[in-house]
């Protein structure tokens, strides 16, 4: 599946004004904010949290699955994708983040 086909199949972000990641000490670490071009991470990150209760080893696996095409681009261009790379870290370290949701 194409990543803009996981997207239609993913809770609506609408009421979203952005999404914070806190590491472990609670120190926000990244911001993704609900605007054209991070809409799409906001979402997938969003699901990820509900699903996971937040982002772990699985969640950032299964992130890398949703991002489908772009997790594969990401890994041939580090630093491309940001909140890919992101994920990937979270793989590679096994350090978790919890999430805020901000509302509109």
């Amino acid at each position: 599946m194409v990543f803009a086909d996981t997207l239609k199949q993913l809770p609506t972000v609408a009421d979203l004004a952005a999404l914070q990641l806190r590491n472990a000490a609670g120190q926000v670490v990244a911001t993704i904010e609900n605007k054209p071009g991070k809409a799409g991470a906001l979402a997938v990150y969003a699901a990820l949290a509900a699903r996971h209760g937040g982002i772990n080893m699985a969640a950032a696996q299964e992130g890398l699955e949703l991002f489908a095409e772009h997790a594969a681009d990401a890994r041939a261009h580090p630093g491309k994708h940001p909140n890919i790379d992101r994920l990937l870290e979270v793989i590679a370290s096994g350090q978790c983040f919890s999430v805020n949701l901000l509302k509109a």
